[in-house]
């Protein structure tokens, strides 16, 4: 018992001192995560507000149709924005599956230009893509940018808006346009749609998805 309370007393001694000098019950500090960060270190609000992102990484599984065909339903998965470290630098990833020999996904890289706090940001695109119709089969190196609203800093909304062209510096090529919004139904949980425009030479499709969101 009196190793504990030795163990224990320097803790109880300074957190009934920060009590007195704050004139609060040594329980509210105990209870209060941030008041305990505070009292060990001011932290730089500043820095958290710039840096902070204010979009999270989304998980989503859902419906997926190409509007030019009427057997072109299904379904598409995928992973938005994973922060690698403390920087700009995100990591995402897609794949959609429908009817009619229709499928598509990719692996990005995007690079955040401004400071992840912002609720607008621009980031150059980095990937490979592969894009699959009945009229056209385009894969190879992506290369384009992205918008990103953010119009809460919790993730309860956002739109992103994206162009890209795929198979850049091959035989065949093509562009896609993207338009994403999300909204918040849960602290953790999201609904999103999606538009696609896909364009190759003198073909082109619309793809339309509804997905669920799920922020880790």
């Amino acid at each position: 018992m009196s190793f504990f309370f030795f163990i224990l007393s320097p803790m109880a001694i300074a957190q009934t001192s920060d009590a007195e000098r704050l004139d609060l019950d040594p329980e509210v500090i105990e209870n209060s995560p941030v008041l305990q960060r505070w009292l060990e270190e001011v932290p730089d609000v500043l820095d958290d507000i710039r840096n902070d992102p204010s979009f999270k990484t989304r998980v989503r599984l859902g419906y997926s149709q190409f509007s030019d065909a009427d057997d072109s339903s299904g379904v598409q998965i995928g992973v938005e924005d994973i922060f690698l470290g403390r920087t700009g630098l995100t990591l995402s990833g897609d794949y959609q599956a429908s009817g009619g020999d229709r499928s598509g996904g990719g692996a990005e890289l995007r690079y955040y230009l401004l400071p992840l706090g912002n609720y607008v940001n621009i980031a150059p695109v980095l990937g490979y893509r592969q894009l699959e119709s009945e009229d056209y089969s385009i894969d190879g190196l992506q290369l384009g940018g992205r918008v990103m609203l953010a119009l809460s800093r919790t993730g309860a909304a956002d739109i992103a808006l994206g162009y890209s062209r795929v198979g850049v510096g091959s035989e065949e090529s093509g562009g896609l346009f993207s338009v994403n919004v999300g909204y918040a139904v849960l602290p953790q949980l999201r609904l999103g749609a999606d538009w696609q425009r896909q364009d190759a030479e003198d073909e082109g499709e619309n793809r339309w998805g509804l997905v669920l969101e799920w922020m880790p």
